[in-house]
């Protein structure tokens, strides 16, 4: 029978894998040396020359692969990704797989990281999920400048007149610390600056990310760096930082982080890895320079979206692709039996045991997110990424279920044999591509305005019956009004183990409502962010941290990255 076991970690299978120079994946792309700036011999960048060169030519095919709302069972959607774009190398297709790349918190903290598992992964492994090319550092780097900027003009006259209670830009870094959510800086006397309360969110959550990651081009980039919001004056209007005249010099900083990242899968399939903003509090899609470029130089591009359909597939479709003027040719819902019976009631411990009763009451939750993506008008194909303990019954069912509702359906097994286990998904979501019809368009018209953008996606993606404001959310929606700040889609900050904004409510939870406590304009980004529920933009370490596995020995080699 198939399995998901393996006497080899991840990590011991990464480190097992031959790769090929970077030089050589990049030649199955036609790039030249000239087109690369390396990064060692596995990893490079792709020249702002040659993706300049490229607008002329022919847009390849975009597949978005999703999944049903995660669980402590795990779904393995990066997993699926990846060998979904081996498999499709391995029929003759042209293909680049286009990710997003690792944050250091969840892979220190309790996730670990992000580059999928057993015979589906991206490599350098080790490297991915450290340093990689520098790229949030140079975020970090750019996001703190700001910050330096901001506080060293209040203490040298404030021209501006910022008033220090209403700094809204925060500092970063992209480790997980709770510690860091409420500061104060400015302490020491006069010569430390003023005195004031400040906070540091993950890097992956700030807007310098998010627009690393919807940006064009280094015009764009630096256009959208202008917009930023970072504080209000006294009059209590905003101040940007093309306010503070500092535009030029933070786009400076990101002009090489925003070139993507070119690597290869353990099959030698090319990947663009870049860019790395999470889909709970932020909108989780890697970014527009990769997609884009991915685009131009294969026939094919798999790419993922954070999360379930309900959060990073929403945004994309509602924020990336309509910012970027993408239209997917179809999409993958990964769904994995465990999760699926956890969704059912079925505690962790307990999932090894077969249990069809739970398994068809979780299957309500994949259901709101096929109505989801069929809401888009997307053709799509439901992807059973396959465990060792699912038994023939469940996946029977699984597959009744699928087929009685005339929903594409398979089984895939990409963790155990790579690209070789996901060529029925392969086969089928071509398929579905060419037959079905494609009707995409965004949820909502940009012009309406906030409260009814939060009413659709709340009713259509998460199957509430509508949305609450808190008293100070309302007061914001009355000032973004006045301010003309309307016809910018909304980007939810959500739990992403509920539908709803409760994570103990799985399943497909009904008769709820959305509370919006605040909403946060991202005017550089290009879209307001709804904060619910608990969810922080700064995470913290969980009791056993995943960082007291890892080690390294006298010759640089990692272990117990995951």
């Amino acid at each position: 029978m198939p399995s998901h076991s393996t006497k080899k970690t991840d990590i011991e299978i990464a480190q097992n894998t031959v790769l090929n120079p970077i030089k050589e994946i990049a030649e199955k792309l036609q790039l030249t040396e000239e087109d690369l700036e390396y990064y060692g011999k596995f990893k490079a960048k792709i020249t702002y020359e040659k993706i300049n060169a490229l607008k002329a030519k022919k847009d390849g095919k975009l597949f978005l692969v999703t999944s049903i709302n995660p669980t402590p069972a795990g779904e393995g959607k990066s997993t699926v990704t990846i060998g979904l774009g081996d498999a499709l190398n391995r029929l003759g297709r042209q293909t680049v797989v286009a990710l997003r790349e690792p944050s250091l918190g969840p892979t220190m903290g309790l996730k670990g990281g992000a580059t999928g598992g057993g015979y589906a992964q991206v490599l350098p492994m080790e490297d991915i999920n450290l340093h990689f090319t520098g790229d949030f550092h140079a975020l970090t780097a750019a996001n703190n400048a700001i910050s330096a900027l901001l506080d060293n003009h209040i203490h040298q006259g404030n021209f501006l007149q910022i008033d220090p209670r209403r700094v809204v830009w925060k500092r970063a870094v992209d480790l997980n610390d709770r510690a860091l959510r409420h500061v104060v800086v400015g302490l020491g006397g006069p010569g430390q600056g003023m005195p004031r309360e400040d906070g540091f969110d993950i890097t992956v959550a700030s807007e310098i990310m998010a627009v690393l990651c919807l940006a064009q081009n280094l015009k764009d980039l630096k256009k959208r760096i202008a917009h930023m919001v970072v504080a209000y004056n006294y009059a209590r209007d905003p101040v940007t930082v093309g306010d503070l005249g500092i535009e030029g010099a933070i786009t400076l900083l990101l002009k090489d982080a925003l070139k993507p990242n070119l690597v290869q899968t353990i099959e030698h399939t090319p990947a663009i890895v870049h860019g790395g903003p999470f889909a709970n509090i932020a909108h989780g899609c890697n970014s527009v320079m990769a997609t884009k470029t991915a685009l131009k130089l294969a026939d094919y591009v798999v790419t993922e979206a954070g999360f379930g359909a309900d959060l990073g597939a929403e945004k994309f479709l509602d924020i990336k692709s309509r910012s970027a003027g993408l239209k997917p040719d179809g999409v993958v819902i990964v769904a994995t039996i465990r999760a699926l019976k956890m969704h059912g009631g079925v505690r962790k411990e307990d999932l090894a045991e077969e249990n069809t009763g739970a398994l068809k009451a979780g299957l309500l939750n994949l259901q709101k997110h096929v109505d989801t993506i069929q809401h888009f008008g997307l053709p799509f194909v439901v992807a059973i990424n396959r465990f060792t303990s699912d038994t023939e019954a469940e996946i029977a069912v699984l597959k009744d279920w699928c087929e009685a509702r005339g929903i594409p359906v398979s089984l895939t097994e990409v963790w155990e044999k790579g690209g070789l286990g996901g060529l029925d998904l392969a086969r089928q979501l071509l398929d579905v591509s060419e037959k079905q019809p494609n009707v995409f368009k965004p949820l909502y018209p940009i012009e309406s305005n906030i409260e009814g953008k939060l009413q659709t996606i709340v009713q259509k993606v998460y199957g509430g019956n509508g949305v609450e404001f808190s008293t100070k959310a309302r007061k914001q929606i009355k000032e973004f009004e006045r301010l003309g700040w309307n016809d910018f889609p909304i980007c939810v900050a959500k739990t992403q183990y509920s539908l709803s904004d409760d994570p103990a409510k799985i399943g497909r939870p009904q008769n709820f409502t959305i509370y919006v406590r605040e909403l946060i304009p991202k005017l550089g980004a290009g879209f307001i962010v709804a904060l619910t529920g608990d969810v922080l933009t700064m995470p913290g370490l969980p009791k056993e941290p995943a960082a007291y596995n890892m080690d390294v020995d006298e010759n640089g080699k990692a272990a117990g990255l995951f």
